[in-house]
């Protein structure tokens, strides 16, 4: 059966087109790259090989370090320094490498919960109810939910010490935080005892920190949420809301009793006050008529007419004024004698 041309071993089924030889194809390429480069041989491609390699050493012999970083700079993998921010250089072609540690920047660690974004994998838990659920000293359970902020302090510690010292940092505060949490009741974990797991766990996980080297100063720990177990939480919601009306009670019977008590023992100190008031008053009057009894009875007997006269005057002085009607009677007049009132005269006339 004669053979078609077009289906032949070097034709195109499609197009019936031959395709191009590759040894032309080949020649053709190295006619192109002779052109191209200045000298036309082996030399130019040396020329332009080192052309690109100067290129890219320029390329990677500068850096630069943003504001809150530092660089830590190494030497065929050798730690050397570290430099502060800014534009630097380097030796290229991976002679030297920076990595930029964020030093003065605050970074986080949640647990029990993930903030919406976060870009660091260790910022955020990956089994969150597992990290959570805690037993307190008292053989109950609760949910717990802490935020962990920390600072990178040594940045050569941070790189070299420890191989991931974030993953062991989030370790460090979830066996830390257990131990805390172990060593109180469910009732102070929940309500009372918070600033002090606060205080217990950041000086705890900062002595492991430096224990371990890992280049980490922890500035805070701060509990979010702290819950019993879903099954058991209205049973504690009642017993909240009855120690919380207890509390209530208790503090309005103090008030009233703050309320009554010192007034009671105000008015009590008063009428001490003044009976002691009367009493020496008392005291004194009777001393005081007592002295001027004696002291009477001591004129009386030097001169008894002139001290009774006297008496008696001085008692109608006293008496006198009192008296509205006064009638004067002589032994030797017929009629009662008629008193001119001269002050009640004074007093009817009006000016």
């Amino acid at each position: 059966m004669p053979s078609n041309p077009s289906n032949g071993p070097g034709g195109d089924l499609r197009s019936g087109r031959t395709p191009p030889d590759i040894e032309d194809a080949i020649r053709q390429g190295r006619d192109n790259l002779r052109r191209w480069l200045p000298g036309g041989g082996l030399s130019g491609l040396v020329g332009l090989t080192l052309l690109a390699l100067a290129a890219l050493g320029a390329w990677t012999a500068y850096y630069t370090v943003p504001s809150d970083s530092v660089a830590v700079i190494q030497r065929f993998g050798a730690y050397l320094e570290d430099v502060p921010a800014g534009l630097h250089f380097k030796l290229p072609l991976g002679i030297d490498t920076a990595t930029i540690v964020p030093v003065k920047r605050q970074l986080k660690q949640e647990f029990g919960f993930a903030t919406a974004g976060a870009s660091d994998p260790y910022q955020t838990p990956r089994e969150a109810h597992l990290e959570t659920e805690m037993v307190t000293g008292d053989l109950n359970a609760a949910l717990v939910e802490w935020v962990v902020q920390y600072r990178i302090a040594d940045p050569a510690k941070y790189l070299f010490e420890v191989r991931e010292p974030r993953e062991t940092l989030r370790y460090v505060s979830e066996s830390v935080m257990r131990e805390v949490v172990g060593d109180r009741t469910v009732d102070e974990v929940i309500t009372i005892g918070r600033q002090e797991i606060e205080t217990e766990a950041l000086s705890k996980m900062q002595e492991l920190a430096t224990k371990y080297a890992m280049g980490i100063s922890i500035d805070q720990v701060q509990l979010k949420n702290i819950n019993p177990p879903a099954p058991v939480q209205a049973s504690f919601n009642e017993v909240n809301q009855a120690q919380q009306e207890k509390e209530k009670l208790i503090n309005e019977a103090r008030r009233d009793y703050n309320k009554v008590i010192p007034l009671a023992e105000g008015e009590k100190d008063q009428r001490i006050r003044e009976a002691d008031g009367y009493r020496l008053k008392r005291i004194n009057e009777a001393e005081g008529n007592a002295a001027r009894f004696n002291a009477l009875l001591t004129e009386y007997a030097k001169a008894p007419e002139v001290t009774r006269r006297r008496i008696y005057i001085e008692t109608l002085q006293k008496v006198m004024p009192d008296v509205r009607s006064k009638i004067v009677v002589d032994e030797s007049a017929r009629a009662i004698l008629p008193f001119l009132n001269l002050n009640s005269a004074q007093q009817g006339i009006k000016p």
